[in-house]
Formats: structure tokens, C-alpha cells, sequence
């Protein structure tokens, strides 16, 4: 069809499927119009979507890299497809490769990133609604997220459960981290199904009250450090309203697939950055700290953000310098129970 012919099209469709664009609502395309945005105080329920890549600064590889990735570190388990160590089904018929990158992951061996921190400013503030995470590394909790802050997709290691939906007993953290490092495959010791940290579906997630009020309330997405590639998390960046900003802090574009029949006719809910029917999608290419980094700039927070980061960090430091310490003492006393006194040593020559 020509043109006008398109043009009907996509007007028919638009009115019927509810898919036209919505009204714009940042004052430019770039990283200066959502600070513009969130300085304006219209920007009230931040949504922040993350993945692997906000903690690579941590020390943490990421999943995909080639060859260094924790995803290709894992390989030699045979996973038919990344995503497959995530997956319940996969699990329980195959639970090694989950529990090697746990042990890889185990809270209390990184720090926090500046990003991490800079989600917890946006809590700070008042404006941040909600942090979905898909990672499991627990970092979002150490930068100071509780609670209904977060929705961690693919479990944490705070709690763990029963896989058995007939049983489903909790287990703490101290114990799942004793058979981790064991390498033991924690097994429920009332029915002996498999014990997997967190046990959260996201599936449930998007129908819980979370989910419900979050996404159509949305007023700024922001997704940092994820390759949109894991269903249904992926699926989220459309499911806030038309006309609310979504930025991209990535090290490459993403997100950008759209359903066929929609895409041919301009529509549909992934990323668009570059169409001349952009309106309201933002993409800044760097690492995530560095895009944080450049966005507090803009709002007139990089002092503050780098100054909770070295706040926080040395707290850490010094948590774990106390925790050395008191184990180098309990030690020391142990040994010296166990070392004989020097009438014990005189008498051994006597």
C-alpha cells in the first residue's frame, strides 16, 4: 500500500488497539530531558529495572560476555539456554549449576556499586517506586533497599524455601550458606524435595498487587545493566503507560523487539530510540555507573551520591574489619586453650 493508504492503517489501528503514541512528555530525547523531567516534580513513581550488568563494578562478571561471563563459566553443566539455570523446571531435574553460581554470588563478597547507590537516592527522595531486579547477588539490599522496595525476580538468598508445593518450609540464610559452601544440594528435611534460595516467580509477581498498581502508575522507567532477553521481566518495559519516559543506561542498545504485525505498522511495546516516531525513549551507552554518575550530575546530586558511596563503603569496611578481628581473637583464645601452660611444658622435660 502506499502511503496514505499506511497512514489509514496505522490510524485505524490506533484507534482501535489503543496503540497510538502518547503525549510527549520530556523536553528533549537525551539524558538532559529526564533530568529536565525529574527536576520538574511531575516525576513522582520511578520504576528502575536491573540486571547482572549494575554489579559488574562490583567485581561480579556479567552473564553474557563471551568467555568471561558467568553464563560461560557454567557451560560445562551443559545448559540447553542461559536462562534455563532460572527456571524452576530446569532446577529441579538439574540443580548444580544454580548452586555453582551461588557460591560465585554469596552475599558479603562484594560491595554495593554507585549505581546500586544511586537507586537508593531515588528512594531517598520520595520518588522511587519500586526496584525490579533480576539479579540474585543481594546488592540492592546492602545499598539500602528493604522490603516492598524491591521485587527480586529471580529469588534471593534472604530466605529460601521447598521447592514441594505441598510443603514449601522456609530455611534461613545461615543455613542455606552452610550447605553452599558445603556443596552440598540442600535438601528439604521434612520431605527431602530440593531447597532453592527465594523461591519467587516473577509470573506470580505480575499478577500480585505489585505488579497491578506499579506499571500503569509509572511516570520514569529506568532500566540499567539488562539485556532484555529473559521473559517475562523483559515483557515489563511495555507495560507502563504510553506516554511515560523510558531511558536505557546500557552498554548497548536493547529492548528494541517488537511484535511483527505491530512493528510493520509503527507500533508496539519495545524500545524505540531511533524511528522518526520516537518519542519518549531515551538510550545513554555506558557503563551503568557512569550513566548514574552523569544523570546525578545533571540533577545536581553527584556530590551527595559520592559522598553515600564512600560513606557506605567504609561502614562495610569496617563491619568486615570488626568481624576479622573478633575471629583472629576467637582463635587466638583457642589456641591458647589448647597450647599447654609453662608448668605443663616444663614437666615435659623434666
Amino acid at each position: 500500500p502506499g502511503d496514505t493508504e499506511m497512514d489509514f492503517l496505522r490510524s485505524l489501528f490506533s484507534r482501535t488497539l489503543g496503540l497510538s503514541p502518547g503525549e510527549k512528555v520530556l523536553d528533549e530525547l537525551s539524558l538532559e530531558g529526564v533530568a529536565s523531567y525529574i527536576q520538574s516534580g511531575k516525576c513522582k513513581n520511578v520504576i528502575c529495572m536491573v540486571g547482572a550488568g549494575i554489579s559488574t563494578s562490583a567485581g561480579i562478571p556479567d552473564f553474557r560476555s563471551p568467555g568471561t561471563g558467568l553464563y560461560a563459566n557454567l557451560q560445562h553443566y551443559n545448559l540447553p539456554y542461559p536462562e534455563a539455570i532460572f527456571q524452576i523446571d530446569y532446577f529441579k531435574k538439574h540443580p548444580e549449576p544454580f548452586f555453582a553460581l551461588a557460591r560465585e554470588l554469596y552475599p558479603g563478597q562484594f560491595k554495593p556499586t554507585l549505581c546500586h547507590y544511586f537507586i537508593r537516592m531515588l528512594k531517598d527522595k520520595g520518588i522511587l517506586k519500586r526496584c525490579y531486579s533480576q539479579n540474585i547477588d543481594t546488592l540492592e539490599r546492602v545499598a539500602g533497599l528493604e522490603g516492598e522496595d524491591l521485587i527480586e525476580a529471580h529469588g534471593t538468598f534472604h530466605t529460601s524455601h521447598c521447592v514441594s508445593q505441598f510443603c514449601s518450609k522456609e530455611y534461613s540464610m545461615a543455613w542455606m550458606k552452610d550447605k553452599i559452601f558445603s556443596e552440598v544440594i540442600p535438601k528439604c528435611d521434612a520431605c527431602n524435595s530440593l531447597v532453592k534460595p527465594g523461591q519467587f516467580s516473577l509470573r506470580t509477581a505480575l499478577h500480585c498487587c505489585f505488579y497491578v498498581s506499579d506499571f500503569p502508575n509509572c511516570d520514569l522507567l529506568i532500566i540499567m545493566g539488562t539485556s532484555l532477553q529473559v521473559q517475562p521481566f523483559a515483557s515489563l518495559v511495555s507495560r507502563v503507560p504510553k506516554n511515560c519516559p523510558r531511558v536505557l543506561i546500557n552498554m548497548e542498545k536493547t529492548g528494541q523487539v517488537q511484535l511483527f504485525a505491530a512493528g510493520l505498522l509503527g507500533f508496539g511495546g519495545g524500545l524505540d530510540f531511533d524511528s522518526d516516531g520516537a518519542y519518549r525513549d531515551v538510550v545513554y551507552l555506558s557503563t551503568c555507573d557512569d550513566g548514574c554518575m552523569a544523570l546525578a550530575d545533571l540533577l545536581g546530586w553527584k556530590a551527595e551520591l559520592e559522598e553515600l558511596v564512600k560513606r557506605e563503603h567504609a561502614a562495610i569496611d569496617s563491619k568486615d574489619a570488626s568481624k576479622k578481628d573478633a575471629t583472629a581473637n576467637q582463635s587466638s583464645e583457642c589456641s591458647d586453650k589448647s597450647s599447654p601452660g609453662p608448668e605443663a611444658r616444663k614437666s615435659d622435660y623434666q
